[in-house]
């Protein structure tokens, strides 16, 4: 069964081994924007990420109010929030793809945290949404640790579309990954790494 349009999406709880993928609350917001305010961060993100990025940006992000038709999920490490991955599926004849994005904050770069947050997403959509079939990320060409993270989960680079953005006002080329669900996926979760 597809989701409609701006339809709230039930928050499953994702554990991994160091990290847990969790709904973000108002608590969160202040961490958030720790991590968040930082331009080697918003340089990586799209232009609706703003740049400083506030306390009252993030209570906002953290409120949950704009995330209709999405699952976003706060990344917690060690007890606190350090970044988000969110899970936006398409609709009508396009349903069957999902479009993923990730962020964390750089004190916490290249130590797979991000990566296995991408396998628990993954794994989760493969389990729970029948009808996904692709999960792609469009990702900045100079992005090379984002890539390193979707490549580490199994994802194959898919396309380039050069000039194909504007970010600080500089043409910019993107790259997709993607996953692809295969017959061996599971359909069933591990019902011990997801609560309710």
């Amino acid at each position: 069964m597809s989701q409609q349009a701006g339809q709230a999406l039930s928050m499953p709880c994702l554990q991994g081994e160091r990290i847990r993928l969790r709904e973000l609350n108002p608590d969160d917001a202040p961490a958030l924007r720790e991590q968040a305010d930082n331009q080697a961060v918003w340089r990586n993100l799209l232009d609706g990420f703003p740049h400083p990025y506030t306390l009252a940006d993030a209570e906002a992000w953290c409120s949950g109010g704009w995330r209709q038709g999405a699952w976003v999920w706060g990344i917690e490490h060690e007890g606190a929030v350090i970044g988000c991955i969110g899970l936006r599926p398409e609709s009508g004849w396009l349903r069957c793809n999902a479009e993923v994005g990730y962020w964390i904050g750089q004190p916490f770069w290249r130590r797979g945290i991000t990566a296995e947050a991408l396998r628990l997403v993954t794994a989760w959509a493969w389990a729970d949404r029948a009808e996904i079939s692709r999960i792609y990320a469009p990702i900045f060409a100079w992005n090379e640790g984002s890539q390193a993270v979707a490549r580490s989960a199994g994802y194959a680079l898919e396309a380039r579309w050069p000039q194909s953005a504007l970010k600080a006002g500089q043409l910019i080329d993107r790259v997709v990954w993607a996953s692809y669900r295969s017959p061996a996926s599971p359909t069933s979760f591990d019902p011990l790494t997801i609560t309710p």
